[in-house]
């Protein structure tokens, strides 16, 4: 019995020894641990808060840092602050600042971030010891004896002042405007004919009132002058009820554009002998017949247009 428990003493000191030895060749091949800490000790409820994770290592090692989507709890993330790695005799360091805030009531809050260590294709989580931090607080404890005061029920209605409700306004400007649209594409060519026979009106008014005081001077002066203006006045007035190039049209043009009209053909006659010859006193008769001619028959054309 004894030799059977020596044995086994003998064993397992055996065992041990060779773990430990594997353990002690294996340790020197680990990566050290970082480094963090928070740059206060204390902090307030929602107030930032500053985390430094430093890691010193070997240049040729390939670490990764935590990004924003790490654990940060009971912290949040808000930001980071990065700086570029640093070598010098033989050694890098890598070091970032996280700017977390926490809204947890807890006395003391601890956060240990690790950073990720690439070694071919092992992928190694080291991390630093837990740095804690303590929370103040704004308002005095209560004593656990203390009530609670009694709440007072208050139903009294508070006026509150009207606000402007901009979304139901712009909602019925866009109904007017599609209203108005509506009404516009329904509407458009009856309107569109209202509009032009107004300005055909309008026209038609100062082309008679224009015509009637050319006449009138002629009447004064018996001047070829006026015979001419009258002419001119009556083919362009003809021309934009027509829309045509009347206004450039020789009397021949005019003639055979009216179809041979008799007052057109016989009042252009008329003209064109006292514009281009002499005026005889027989002939002023003649030339008021041509005004009453041509006058007459630009208010056929302006009925015709306006029917």
């Amino acid at each position: 019995m004894d030799k059977r428990s020596t044995s086994t003493r003998l064993a397992g000191c055996l065992a041990l020894g060779l773990l430990l030895s594997n353990n002690a060749a294996a340790q020197p091949g680990l990566p050290a641990a970082p480094q963090g800490r928070f740059l206060k000790p204390t902090a307030l409820v929602g107030e930032p808060i500053d985390y430094e994770l430093r890691y010193d290592h070997a240049p040729d090692l390939e670490v990764v840092f935590p990004d924003s989507l790490a654990a940060f709890v009971p912290f949040e993330y808000a930001g980071k602050t990065y700086f570029p790695t640093r070598t010098r005799n033989g050694r890098s360091l890598d070091r970032t600042i996280y700017h977390l805030r926490t809204f947890r009531l807890d006395s003391v809050q601890t956060l240990a971030l690790p950073v990720v260590v690439l070694q071919g294709r092992d992928t190694l989580r080291v991390a630093p010891e837990p740095s804690r931090v303590r929370l103040l607080r704004t308002a005095p404890p209560q004593p656990a004896s203390t009530a609670l005061p009694e709440l007072q029920q208050n139903l009294a209605l508070v006026p509150v002042e009207p606000v402007f409700n901009y979304p139901y306004w712009l909602a019925g400007s866009m109904g007017m405007l599609l209203l108005l649209a509506g009404g516009a594409t329904l509407f458009r060519r009856r309107l569109t004919r209202r509009y032009q026979a107004y300005k055909l009106r309008k026209n038609h008014g100062y082309f008679l009132a224009q015509f009637a005081r050319h006449v009138e001077r002629f009447d004064l002066s018996r001047s070829a002058t006026n015979v001419e203006r009258a002419v001119a006045l009556w083919k362009n007035y003809l021309a934009g009820l027509e829309n045509s190039e009347l206004s450039s049209f020789t009397t021949r043009e005019i003639v055979a554009y009216f179809e041979n009209d008799v007052d057109v053909r016989k009042a252009l006659s008329a003209t064109d002998k006292v514009i281009y010859g002499n005026l005889q006193t027989d002939d002023a008769k003649e030339v008021d017949r041509a005004f009453q001619r041509l006058r007459g028959f630009a208010e056929r054309r302006y009925a015709s247009v306006t029917q």
